[in-house]
C-alpha cells in the first residue's frame, strides 16, 4: 500500500534525518510550521510506518569496526532453502549490517563491518558459506566511504 506524503512531510523527514534529537519546537522553526502541526505530522508518519525508527549513525572506526566490505552472494536453491529465509539467516550473522535481494547475476548483496579484512574472511568462510542455500560469494573491500545514510 502506497501512502502519499507531501513536500512538508518530506521536509520533516529530511530535518529528522539530519538530527532526530531535535526538539519539536526547533523542527517547527526550521520547516516554518506550527509546533503542534509538526508533532501531529511526525506521529502520523510513525503510525503509518513511513518513519520506521529513530536511530544513531556511529563512527564505526571509533568503535573497533573500521573495515567495510560488500559481499555478493548467489543463492543455491535446495529443497529446504528458500531465498528469503536464507537472506534472513544471513541478516542474523554478527557483523552483517545490510542484506538486499537484487536482480542480475547475483542474488544478494550484503554490507558487513569488522575490525579487519581477516575477520571478514572468517565470517565468509566459517559462517556465511556454511548456510544452506548460499552458493558462491565475492567479497569487495571498501577503500573509503564518500556518502552513507543512516
Amino acid at each position: 500500500m502506497i501512502i502519499m506524503v507531501d513536500d512538508k512531510d518530506r521536509e520533516l523527514m529530511n530535518v529528522l534525518g539530519e538530527n532526530s534529537r531535535l526538539k519539536t519546537n526547533d523542527i517547527a522553526k526550521k520547516v516554518k510550521m506550527p509546533r503542534t502541526t509538526v508533532h501531529h505530522r511526525i506521529k502520523k508518519l510513525e503510525e503509518e510506518k513511513i518513519i520506521r525508527k529513530f536511530t544513531i549513525v556511529p563512527d564505526f572506526s571509533k568503535i573497533g569496526l573500521p573495515v567495510t566490505a560488500f559481499i555478493l552472494v548467489s543463492f543455491l536453491p535446495t529443497m529446504d532453502a528458500k531465498q528469503r529465509e536464507v537472506a534472513e539467516k544471513i541478516g542474523n550473522l554478527k557483523g552483517v549490517y545490510e542484506v538486499h535481494l537484487i536482480s542480475g547475476e547475483w542474488d544478494m548483496i550484503l554490507k558487513v563491518r569488522s575490525s579487519s579484512m581477516e575477520k571478514i574472511g572468517e565470517l565468509v568462510i566459517d559462517e556465511l558459506r556454511e548456510i544452506k542455500g548460499v552458493g558462491k560469494t565475492v567479497t569487495c573491500g571498501c577503500f573509503s566511504t564518500v556518502k552513507e545514510e543512516g
